[in-house]
């Protein structure tokens, strides 16, 4: 009775601040889910606009309605043969992400024999690049009428010489991704090179406790895929990729599924404090 007594004589500014220290960080709950009201985010990507996109990814991930972004090379015959597939693949909800015009990579370091002469990035101008990419924005404009989207850069491939050719094209692209695996917070993300991991064989098992580990640290997580179930040198197998999707779509209600330019947009607004 004493105490209640006492507390009662309290001025309204004591009392709030007893109540903030007893209830701790009012922000907590806000910064644990910053992914669409979700607490991690996992976007799913696909490179180089090969037949296994059409005939298996996209298939897998509409049955489930999951979307993806596929990032097209402008000059695929997939591209100019099934474009009408891909418009369509666009008006389900997948982007068309930017992956160049021909898909120059650095012809020196490491095993980069497929780099033939006339895609070498170490050939290229800056300029050439830049255009190359913008002729393939106009392009993919022309199938799926949008204006935003993303870019991966071939190989991960960043610089011609010493200049980094993004800085020319920020303006493009609402973000870009890159090739160095890792897992980010919304705040910690560098959308002029967002990390991701490539698939090339690893299990179902493997896939999973990456996005497992993205929950319970409140990250985002890419996974690169190419073939799905073949049609690329660097695979992932049919059931793999299936089992991956049904976890995702089993917790959908705490993953924030969605292709790369809306998860860019939201760490944009993030980013910016709004």
């Amino acid at each position: 009775m004493i105490q209640t007594k006492k507390m009662t004589n309290l001025k309204p500014p004591i009392i709030i601040t007893l109540l903030l220290l007893v209830a701790g960080p009012v922000t907590y709950a806000q910064t644990t889910k910053p992914w669409n009201n979700k607490p991690c985010a996992v976007v799913l990507t696909y490179d180089d606009a090969i037949d296994a996109d059409l005939d298996n990814a996209i298939p897998a991930l509409d049955s489930l309605k999951l979307k993806g972004t596929f990032y097209l090379i402008g000059s695929s015959e997939v591209v100019n043969k099934r474009m009408a597939a891909w418009r369509l693949a666009a008006k389900h909800g997948h982007e068309l992400g930017n992956h160049t015009l021909f898909h120059p990579c650095d012809g020196g370091p490491g095993d980069r024999s497929f780099v033939t002469a006339e895609v070498d990035l170490r050939k290229y101008t800056v300029g050439r690049a830049v255009n190359e990419i913008r002729a393939t924005n106009i392009l993919l404009k022309a199938i799926d009428g949008k204006s935003k989207r993303t870019f991966a850069y071939p190989c991960g491939d960043r610089n011609i010489g010493e200049v980094y050719f993004y800085d020319m094209l920020k303006n493009d692209f609402v973000a870009a991704r890159g090739t160095d695996d890792g897992m980010q917070t919304a705040t910690q993300v560098k959308l002029d090179n967002i990390n991701c991991y490539a698939i090339n064989g690893q299990s179902a098992e493997y896939m999973i406790n990456l996005v497992k580990k993205a929950q319970q640290t409140h990250t985002l997580v890419v996974f690169l895929f190419h073939g799905v179930g073949g049609g690329h040198d660097l695979n992932v197998g049919l059931t793999d990729h299936s089992q991956l999707l049904h976890y995702l779509k089993a917790h959908e209600k705490e993953i924030w599924i969605a292709p790369m330019v809306d998860v860019a947009e939201k760490i944009k607004d993030i980013q910016k404090g709004e």
